[in-house]
């Protein structure tokens, strides 16, 4: 299924499969956006669990990081939009 697509892609003079690959790239960004989001909350959370009182620095420190993923995660979607809406 996945070949029939390539296929249909390439036919229309490689304008597809550039469509196709920014798609891709969209999805891979946001997945791995969650991915590190995810972790940075999970050992946040570990980190004020083992030291309370150290809760200010590490909550501080985790948005940080979480700001900065999001920030490339929205540069990804922005460069993968730019390149389908070219062709």
């Amino acid at each position: 299924m996945l070949l029939q697509i390539l296929l249909q892609a390439t036919e229309q003079g490689g304008a597809g499969l550039a469509v196709f690959g920014a798609a891709i790239g969209a999805g891979l960004a946001a997945i791995g956006a969650g991915l590190g989001i995810g972790k940075i909350g999970g050992s946040a959370v570990e980190g004020i669990a083992r030291q309370p009182e150290a809760a200010g620095a590490i909550q501080t420190a985790m948005l940080i990081i979480a700001a900065l993923i999001e920030a490339v995660a929205l540069f990804a979607a922005v460069i993968c939009l730019l390149i389908s809406f070219k062709l």
